[in-house]
């Protein structure tokens, strides 16, 4: 387990990183799953009009899967407390939707081959912060792992994210799942010839 803690245009004194290693590793340690990666980007938002300018992002790559949390609270000791406490929640989340589910699909279907894990990581966060109005500053290449409809709906609650593109496994076609304003989730697929 590597915790990686780095600020964005802020120093991070000893302090501070030693108190987000500690949190975030206690959170982290609901899963015992090896090798699990994680990222802690703190920063501070400039605006005086911000009541809550300081803001903890964590993001945990564990066997393909990512959990992605970002929290802003008054303080950055206080922005990292509640982000551990939400990542500790979306793993155990993971723990229980993903591996477990996995253990039982292996026990059902002894005689069927397992599925396989999503590798395909996607920070789609990162991704649009990294682009300005009028070009594109950074291309990241990825793989799509095949998977179902199911997986990829337990893919998109776990980074967070409003949207998720993967390819279908039985069509082989790319898919992609968002979710909609009025709740619940659309999908779009390509279109067969």
């Amino acid at each position: 387990m590597s915790i990686t803690v780095s600020g964005r245009k802020m120093p991070v004194t000893d302090a501070l990183r030693q108190y987000a290693e500690e949190k975030i590793g206690a959170a982290i340690k609901v899963i015992e799953a090896d090798p699990i990666t994680t990222e802690v980007v703190l920063y501070k938002e400039k605006n005086p009009a911000n009541p809550l300018p300081a803001i903890c992002e964590v993001t945990v790559r564990v066997k393909g899967h990512i959990v992605r949390v970002e929290e802003n609270e008054e303080d950055m000791y206080a922005a990292i407390d509640v982000a551990a406490a939400k990542v500790s929640r979306q793993l155990r989340k993971y723990k229980t939707r993903v591996i477990d589910k996995k253990v039982r699909a292996t026990e059902k279907a002894v005689d069927l081959a397992p599925a396989a894990a999503p590798e395909g990581e996607l920070d789609l966060d990162r991704l649009m912060d990294e682009l300005t109005d009028d070009e594109v500053v950074r291309v990241k290449e990825m793989e799509f792992a095949p998977m179902t409809e199911e997986e990829a709906l337990i893919e998109i609650d776990l980074i967070g994210h409003d949207f998720f593109v993967y390819t279908d496994r039985d069509t082989n076609r790319i898919c992609v799942l968002y979710r909609r304003d009025d709740g619940g989730y659309g999908l779009l697929k390509q279109k067969e010839d």
